[in-house]
């Protein structure tokens, strides 16, 4: 796998270099030597946060953590993305995709580990009326929900509104 690391705020030192190299060394036998990691280190205040993104087949595979000391962030991130592996294999093989050419043969060919299987357990259904993402935004408040999909106006797409932190608002749309 191939490391991208960058810094915010932060000087790159050869040992937090070293101890993402490390880190994300150990999820190597889940992806192949082409695929592309990016790593991004930053610190706001007392909080440390190393955001890890790698792009495979159509999906992303990301971890975000953030704590008061880096290496315990560059530790969690590495845990949460070997637990998300788990998962997503799971998903390969239960649903019988082809794995592409991100994923190592041993991966995909290892034991399937007991870990539980996602289940959708209720399903809602509702009217989509086109609107701006402001009003979207205001209809998300007053559900008291963290995201809302609705119809853009706009583009006539299907997006997704959804609450940041410090009251501050995103908005998805689709990339074809």
């Amino acid at each position: 796998m191939k490391i991208n690391i960058t810094g915010r705020n932060i000087e790159l030192t050869e040992g937090l270099k070293g101890a993402v190299e490390d880190k994300l060394s150990k999820l190597d036998k889940y992806f192949t030597e082409d695929t592309q990691a990016n790593v991004t280190l930053s610190v706001e205040k007392d909080r440390q946060k190393i955001e890890v993104t790698i792009p495979v087949k159509g999906n992303i595979i990301r971890s975000e953590q953030v704590s008061n000391d880096m290496y315990v962030s560059i530790d969690l991130v590495e845990e949460v993305i070997a637990n998300q592996m788990k998962k997503y294999r799971n998903k390969l093989i239960s649903k019988q995709q082809e794995p592409g050419e991100f994923f190592t043969d041993e991966y995909i060919d290892s034991a399937s580990d007991d870990e539980e299987e996602v289940s959708i357990i209720r399903t809602k259904r509702f009217g989509v009326k086109p609107m701006y993402p402001e009003d979207a935004c205001v209809q998300m408040e007053l559900l008291g929900h963290n995201f809302y999909m609705f119809r853009n106006a706009e583009t006539d797409e299907v997006n997704v509104v959804y609450k940041r932190r410090g009251n501050t608002y995103g908005l998805i749309e689709p990339e074809f």
